[in-house]
């Protein structure tokens, strides 16, 4: 990946970090215990059922997942769409929810090298604000939220 890219990449992981509420990401208390089996998490976080308007509100949103900043998707109204990660378009139809769940709980998991943020990890992270340690970007909900709505997603 050319150098540029991987600071953009880099400002982009670090503006996700700073915009996100911490009350709001705390709210479900600590980080819900879950197992990685392979390539994914086949079970969802504590057992929340996720809601697809929901996720779609959290993709869109550009203070909370801000996923459009780096992913791009056909979604009427969304300009500045992201050019450096993979288009999340017909996702539902290359992965599975237990893969997706593992990709936007910690991407790191899957390819050590990847510029995606960990959404829902708190340990052996640099530069985190003292406001936000030991708090996750997204909940255990917004996750299945995001997680549904993507599985959803067939080419």
């Amino acid at each position: 990946m050319p150098r540029l890219y991987r600071t953009m990449a880099a400002a982009a992981c670090a503006a996700v970090a700073s915009l996100s509420n911490p009350q709001a990401a705390c709210a479900g208390g600590a980080l819900a215990p879950f197992t990685v089996t392979g390539d994914a998490i086949p079970v969802p976080l504590g057992g929340k059922a996720g809601d697809a308007a929901r996720g779609l509100a959290v993709i869109r949103d550009r203070r909370t997942g801000n996923c459009l900043i780096c992913h791009s998707m056909k979604l009427e109204g969304e300009s500045f769409q992201g050019e450096i990660a993979p288009s999340l378009d017909g996702v539902g139809s290359r992965l599975t929810a237990g893969q997706i769940r593992l990709r936007i709980a910690d991407p790191t998991r899957v390819n050590p090298d990847s510029l995606m943020p960990a959404y829902y990890r708190v340990d052996g992270l640099v530069n985190v604000a003292p406001e936000y340690k030991g708090i996750p970007v997204l909940d255990a909900q917004q996750i299945e939220d995001i997680v549904v709505y993507l599985s959803g997603l067939k080419d």
